[in-house]
């Protein structure tokens, strides 16, 4: 059958046109090539276009190449079917397999046929999580998660101590090696020595690493399970066992000396806050806030788990599974596979409940400035997705334009917001977590107005996006930034977007 169909593919037939034009007689030859790719239409106008032909014959002349076409193509089909019936009846072609072709073509495209769409777990348990979050079984919830991130705490904790141990351990046992270096040992046997202490290292992170999966999916299955089965149980009233289900209490955690060590230090936060409309028609009121705060207080857990502590949690808890989320910016480096810096303490937080689109197990290639990531969360402080932007040292400088990549990566940021419901988004205005000596006044003035232009720029691009959806986006600078400095910026923010202003309305009388 495919000789067949291959014998009349690409056949070419000449199209022959006689009309008169006045007392002569004239002869169009247009060779085709069949099957006709091109629309007959288009076919026709390039015709007239390229033989000049005289415009009385357009309307004749199209229905006759139309009518070629046709009568040409069906000509093929037919002996393309007749070469084909041909070959099943001599054999060549089996019919029981030619038969469960069809079947199967005709069962793949009838809408009667098809399969119903089997239910995702993951949809399923996203509205179970949703109806016991709105529940008067939120806080039991919030216990239980609490508890299992005080134990990924402790077990994260006595990691530290252990690797802490080792390195102290390997350090006196290097320095003694170096003492006889050139006496009793060589450079080989100091090579070696540091061999061995890479392995124990690498064995030690391996162990801890494979406990910490293995904690966290635990936790994760007898959560699911839980959940689901407390749902089950709410919809039976007479369920004698549903009160004691629900007594979740928070875990009553060891304090020791490296306990209270990792106790959250509250610092004093600065924060100012503005409502603003934008747009040249249609304006749009969005929320911004001016931040005093480190980038991670919006992903750690406080493990004095008090009121104003849980509030936020039930908050962002509330909209998990909704069209209000929560994103934060993340200044990264370029290799997605190490565990340093900012990703390290990120990664820290996260207990066991914990859904990356990121697998770092997977062999990526490095990313480029201005490029980023993201990886999902359902149980941060305050955040839902964390955009990991890959910045390098060239942010520091402070001739950086509009155009450069960690500037439209953050456009590109904003897009995405658009795009997946993420109503609030934080970003390091300097781009920058952490200050450093070259950061001058007149650096962080610049690099907050660069900054505060672009992305009120981009927050106007957003109408075009996502038809004009009130957002709440929050600049945050570091903790060590002075307070005069912090002010500063909060000036000139109403200076470059269009602050609402409040009008006192008085009685005349």
């Amino acid at each position: 059958m495919k000789k067949n169909r291959e014998r009349f593919c690409n056949r070419e037939r000449e199209f022959v046109y006689k009309f008169k034009v006045g007392s002569q007689c004239l002869e169009l030859r247009v060779p085709l090539k069949f099957p006709v790719q091109e629309n007959a239409s288009h076919l026709h106008g390039r015709l007239m276009l390229l033989h000049s032909l005289p415009c009385f014959i357009e309307k004749d002349l199209k229905e006759a190449l139309t009518q070629f076409i046709e009568e040409e193509s069906l000509s093929d089909y037919d002996r393309d079917a007749e070469a084909s019936l041909a070959a099943v009846k001599s054999g060549e072609v089996d019919l029981h397999q030619l038969a469960s072709t069809w079947a199967k073509a005709y069962a793949e495209t009838t809408l009667e046929h098809a399969r119903p769409e089997e239910p995702s777990w993951d949809e399923d348990f996203a509205d179970v999580y949703h109806d016991l979050i709105h529940s008067p079984a939120s806080e039991t919830l919030l216990n239980l998660e609490h508890n299992y991130f005080v134990s990924i705490s402790e077990l994260i904790g006595e990691r530290d101590v252990e690797l802490k141990k080792l390195r102290e351990r390997q350090g006196i046992e290097m320095e003694k090696v170096m003492q006889e270096l050139g006496k009793s040992l060589t450079d080989q046997d100091v090579n070696s020595l540091a061999a061995q202490h890479f392995e124990s290292q690498q064995d030690l992170e391996n162990k801890w690493s494979n406990e910490l999966k293995q904690s966290t999916a635990i936790q994760k299955q007898e959560y699911q399970e839980w959940v689901i089965k407390l749902h089950q149980d709410l919809k039976n009233p007479n369920n004698s066992s549903l009160s004691e289900e629900i007594k979740v209490q928070p875990s009553q955690f060891r304090e020791s000396v490296e306990a209270i060590g990792r106790i959250y230090e509250e610092q004093r936060k600065l924060e100012e806050s503005f409502t603003i409309h934008l747009g040249a028609q249609l304006k749009t009121m969005h929320n911004l806030r001016l931040l005093r705060a480190d980038m991670l207080d919006f992903c750690k857990h406080k493990r004095n788990h008090r009121s104003g502590v849980k509030l936020h949690r039930l908050q962002t808890a509330l909209s998990l599974y909704s069209t209000s989320l929560c994103g934060l910016v993340l200044l990264v480096d370029n290799r997605i596979n190490s565990y340093s810096g900012i990703k390290r303490d990120s990664g820290n937080q996260n207990g066991g409940n914990d859904d990356k689109t990121k697998n770092a197990e997977r062999n990526y290639l490095n990313v480029l400035p201005g490029e980023f990531y993201i990886t999902r969360h359902s149980n941060l402080s305050e955040i839902h997705v964390a955009f990991h932007l890959c910045v390098d040292d060239h942010v520091k400088s402070g001739n950086i334009t509009a155009r450069d990549p960690a500037i439209m990566g953050l456009r590109n940021i904003l897009k995405v917001c658009c795009t997946h419901d993420i109503t609030t988004i934080s970003i390091p205005l300097l781009l920058v977590h952490d200050m450093s000596e070259e950061m001058t006044i007149p650096w962080c003035l610049r690099r907050a107005e660069l900054v505060f232009k672009c992305v009120k720029g981009f927050m106007m691009e957003m109408a075009s996006w996502d038809g004009g959806i009130s957002r709440t986006v929050q600049f945050l600078v570091p903790q060590s930034i002075s307070e005069e400095m912090f002010y500063q910026l909060s000036n000139m923010l109403p200076q470059i977007f269009r602050v609402s202003s409040t009008l006192t309305l008085t009685s005349k009388h």
